[in-house]
């Protein structure tokens, strides 16, 4: 029953792939598979540049690539880095870059090299930075010259390699690689590559999260079964390429043939200029990136034409349902939402349809996907809340450090609590791990977060647990007003009360000008009771 459920799944998915423009047609197949014969997983490129030939795969501020120019690039890089560790068994090959040719030259190229694919987080200390190149054994790093003094604890012995540089450098440099070797189509791997992916570390050290293989077709297919990239589109990637979110929207963009134009570090009115000299017809963004556009003046904003415009897509973090209104009244029906975990890929994605009808939901599940609500170890009926866990074939078994999230019947748990409507949306309610009794309440922080997200004079908002020596644990809320908006304590205070309830009022609220957002949109948690010792009274 199994497989037959898994052929089933596989024949939509060439459907929708082929619906989508992103396999070789009848023409091309014996070029194809001739690719794929000589060269097995170092053909990606080569495959790309057979299908899609000159047309512009990525722009980024050193101007535009082709598919064929990257075949050519990613061919270099794998011939000249085969030399360098031809006495490693299966290499371990770090990718530290921001948006540009180079996060996606690295990937490719590591992979093509039966690389083990490690995609460090441009967000990290060099503390952590040394302790996670340490733990997962990197041979070899691919790092923007920016990031240099990040990776002054890792170990010399650590090969490096200088990709996006402002200047001239005498460190060994990526384009090096390309110039001093040949372009031509590498040979066959001798392994089989996988990728790590870091957690966020929002509340930690982020863990690797191991992918080995993975359906070929059932991930991309539910991807633009939801998301409809075409070859035709322009897409601006602001989402950063190094984490689950952003890297998936880059290779199915790719995967079609579309052109994807490399935001390397979002700023609303800079990013705003990319999206129209590039006459973009779609975005993938993060919550805060979006938020922060959207509070653009409408002069700016007006500049986007809307005609071109179809899609928006946001992932990595929540969607309050302010944002969600506001995008829809100024843009129509363009907006996506997908829900997701670094360990299972994408969950759900809501659709335009799904957030006129809801605009709170996380959607529902795509392609390949199952998700289940579980409550006292048993499925829960729609309506009841409960843990989220999810069965996909891009899940992990367990991390780069031998722990492991709860599994239940082949299910992953996404450590998140939420429930289903009657019409089989999903609705994310909190984190499972982060309820708290205040009082002999239930208390989901994240509850109060998007309260806080719908008062019309705050545009950001953060609640986290603080002990309590009356009721055991109490909120602490951490808000951003608006431009001009004057919030105070006790406003909020009242608000959140009035919206919920008394057990849900925090304890405290601290007006900051910004939370401490990581490159995927989430806030770092771990850095909020710092914020707090500088605006609390001592």
């Amino acid at each position: 029953m199994a497989k037959l459920h898994h052929l089933k799944t596989e024949l939509l998915a060439v459907r929708e792939l082929k619906r989508a423009g992103a396999l070789p047609g009848l023409k091309l197949l014996p070029q194809v598979a001739r690719l794929r014969r000589r060269a097995g997983e170092a053909s990606g490129p080569a495959v790309y540049a057979a299908m899609y030939g000159e047309r512009v795969a990525i722009v980024d501020p050193h101007g535009e690539v082709t598919y064929s120019g990257l075949a050519e690039q990613c061919h270099g890089v794998i011939n000249g880095l085969r030399a360098v560790v031809a006495s490693t068994r299966q290499p371990t090959v770090g990718v530290m870059c921001r948006n540009s040719r180079y996060a996606v030259i690295g990937l490719l190229s590591a992979i093509g090299l039966g690389a083990r694919v490690v995609l460090l987080n441009t967000d990290l200390g060099a503390k952590q930075m040394a302790e996670v190149v340490s733990r997962e054994r990197v041979d070899v790093i691919l790092h923007d010259a920016e990031f240099a003094g990040v990776l002054a604890l890792v170990d010399p012995g650590v090969r490096r390699y200088v990709a996006w540089t402002d200047e001239a450098t005498e460190s060994a440099t990526v384009d090096g690689l390309v110039a001093g070797n040949s372009t031509a189509l590498p040979p066959l791997p001798s392994s089989k590559s996988s990728l790590v992916i870091l957690t966020s570390g929002s509340t930690g050290a982020p863990k690797g999260a191991p992918r080995d293989g993975g359906p070929a077709m059932s991930l991309p297919a539910g991807f633009v079964s939801k998301i409809p990239i075409r070859g035709s589109d322009t897409v601006l990637m602001c989402a950063p390429a190094f984490h689950g979110w952003g890297l998936l929207a880059t290779m199915v963009c790719l995967l079609t043939g579309a052109t994807v134009v490399m935001d390397r570090r979002f700023k609303a009115q800079a990013s705003l200029d990319l999206l129209v000299e590039n006459r973009c017809t779609a975005a993938m963004m993060v919550p805060t990136m979006l938020r922060r556009l959207m509070d653009l003046d409408d002069g700016d904003l007006d500049r986007i034409d809307r005609k071109r415009l179809r899609m928006i897509a946001s992932g990595g973090a929540k969607l309050d349902e302010s944002l969600v209104r506001a995008v829809q009244t100024r843009f129509g029906a363009v907006l996506h939402n997908l829900y997701g975990a670094t360990e299972a890929s994408y969950i759900t994605i809501a659709t335009p349809e799904d957030l006129a009808a809801a605009p709170t939901t996380a959607g529902r599940p795509p392609l390949g996907v199952t998700v289940a609500i579980i409550g006292d170890g048993v499925p829960v009926p729609s309506g009841e809340t409960g843990q989220i866990f999810v069965r996909s074939g891009s899940q992990i078994s367990k991390y780069t450090n031998g722990t492991s999230k709860e599994m239940r019947g082949g299910m992953l748990s996404t450590g998140d609590t939420g429930r289903f409507d009657s019409a089989g949306r999903l609705f994310v309610e909190g984190r499972s791990d982060g309820m708290i009794v205040s009082g002999g309440e239930n208390v989901f922080p994240e509850e109060v977060e998007l309260a806080l997200g719908r008062h019309p004079d705050i545009v950001d908002a953060a609640v986290i647990a603080v002990a309590d020596a009356d009721f055991g644990q109490r909120l602490r809320a951490f808000v951003v007003p608006g431009d001009g908006a004057a919030v105070t304590e006790a406003d909020i205070k009242g608000y959140v009360g009035t919206e919920l309830s008394r057990s849900r009022v925090p304890r405290e609220v601290i007006v900051v000008p910004e939370l401490p957002r990581g490159a995927q949109g989430k806030v770092t948690k771990s850095t909020l009771d710092a914020l707090a010792a500088e605006h609390l009274p001592r």
